[in-house]
């Protein structure tokens, strides 16, 4: 039986505040579960929106972080598929493989694992296994990678190759692999295709990535931010639309710049409004808009239902419709064979004592990805 740990962590004690190094102590693995010794992480959105006083929910102290790459220190009762040694990725939505969606083709929506912000605890008994002077720090997303150690369920542990740079394929455990899978697995756009993706940031670059890769001639990037359009030509992107440029919405200037719509859309901001520009501006008959951004909880998706009725499909996706356990081990291999780039997705590294340099980095827009070196 594994003993406890005590570790570096970097503990979110209020919202909006800077993180703080501390000793924390972390419990052994539980039944289902794999305490991962965490070597690479790096910083994604959702990170920043879970700690920014405006987001919805206020669960501190807590641990944040679910881009990581680590390697598995022990397991606990009942694991059989992993094994001290292993080199894995902990993922924020699981794969139980026994639940109907699990068996599913169609479907990555775990009933057991699927992602949950409000869970602060393990699902086994809904305890932490972080404390901080014998109280308890709350997880985040089931995986809390910013700290040495940290434990999460098998099911939410993908095992990869040993011999892939953690340091690279650990921004796979996110934001690349929603981008890129929201396109090809989902949008599924033809060869000479015209694509149009909606916000800029890692996960639209991602699912313009994807669009590159799957051959579309055209692929239009939309964003309000002008400073962001010289990066996305280093993705594929072939020319951009600022909606601020334009005097009607930007869903018609799309269908007059593309002879009545895109053929497939992907929509990465959040924005409702973006959501159903992305819908509207697909063509009739066959155009196909996917939602990738998280909105408000109280946003409404309105659009005429003509929009529907003449053929356009609107579909939503989460983590690029990819089953951890069963099709991440398969992306990182798309890298390690240069069928992927994930280089150019990362703009800054820094060290584990610095991780807030990593904060300022996103809040300024000055990265698409930052690596958290780990100092053990």
């Amino acid at each position: 039986m594994a003993s406890p740990l005590w570790v570096a962590a970097a503990v979110a004690w209020e919202a909006g505040k800077p993180l703080v190094i501390e000793e924390v102590e972390v419990a052994p693995p539980q039944k289902m579960e794999v305490r991962l010794k965490i070597l690479f992480t790096s910083l994604c959105h959702t990170d920043m929106y879970f700690w920014d006083p405006k987001g919805q929910n206020p669960l501190f102290p807590r641990i944040l972080g679910h881009e990581g790459g680590g390697i598995v220190e022990s397991v606990g009762e009942g694991v059989t598929e992993l094994a001290p040694g292993d080199h894995v990725l902990p993922v924020f939505t699981g794969e139980c493989k026994e639940c109907a969606h699990c068996k599913s083709e169609d479907s990555n929506m775990c009933e057991l694992l699927c992602v949950n912000s409000d869970r602060g605890g393990m699902i086994h008994d809904g305890k932490s296994r972080f404390s901080s002077n014998g109280k308890p720090i709350y997880h985040f997303l089931g995986t809390s990678t910013f700290s040495e150690y940290t434990v999460v369920h098998v099911g939410c542990a993908a095992k990869i190759n040993p011999r892939a740079p953690l340091d690279k394929v650990c921004v796979l455990s996110c934001g690349i692999s929603t981008g890129f899978g929201a396109t090809v697995n989902v949008a599924k756009p033809e060869r000479g295709s015209t694509v149009a993706v909606f916000g800029l940031g890692a996960v639209g670059l991602a699912a313009a990535e994807g669009a590159r890769v799957s051959g579309a001639s055209r692929i239009i990037g939309v964003d309000m931010n002008p400073n962001k359009f010289q990066l996305a030509k280093q993705f594929g992107v072939t020319e951009c639309v600022n909606p601020k440029d334009h005097n009607k919405p930007v869903q018609e200037v799309l269908a007059e710049m593309t002879n009545g719509g895109v053929d497939r859309s992907i929509e990465c901001t959040g924005h409702i409004d973006a959501m159903i520009s992305a819908f509207e501006c697909v063509h009739d008959g066959w155009g196909v808009a996917v939602l990738v951004g998280v909105p408000p909880n109280d946003a409404v998706f309105k659009t005429n239902p003509l929009n529907f009725l003449n053929e356009r499909t609107l579909k939503g996706s989460c983590f690029g419709n990819y089953k951890p356990r069963s099709d991440i081990p398969g992306v990182v291999e798309k890298y390690m064979n240069k069928e992927l780039e994930l280089d150019k997705f990362i703009t800054h590294q820094v060290p584990f004592s610095e991780i807030n340099k990593a904060f300022d980095y996103m809040l300024k827009g000055e990265c698409i990805r930052c690596i958290i070196r780990m100092e053990h």
